[in-house]
């Protein structure tokens, strides 16, 4: 079962108490935007094998929206951070680095 601590409230919750938001760090397209790059954000995501940043809400709980970084393969989560943060904290990137390592 997979379980994601929120970083805002501190509880440590399994999937049934999570909804999942997708990839996190999309980046969206404005209304300048031509169709080849309007359907790039709507329809083309990443589904890597390893590492994966995902967008996930504590539906259950406070209800804030939050990412997590899990590995695809292993099912491992390096950890989790606010939603506000436009790209994965260093302590996260270290955290994969060294499972990486192993």
């Amino acid at each position: 079962m997979l379980i994601l601590t929120c970083p805002y409230c501190g509880i440590a919750a399994d999937e049934t108490e999570l909804h999942p938001g997708g990839e996190a760090h999309v980046v969206r397209a404005g209304p300048e935007a031509d169709e080849d790059t309007f359907e790039a954000y709507l329809f083309q995501r990443a589904n890597p094998r390893g590492v994966h940043f995902e967008r996930w809400r504590h539906s259950h709980g406070c209800g804030k929206w939050f990412h997590a970084a899990r590995d695809t393969l292993t099912m491992q989560v390096h950890g989790t951070y606010p939603a506000q943060v436009t790209e994965p904290p260093q302590d996260i990137l270290d955290a994969i680095e060294e499972a990486r390592a192993r």
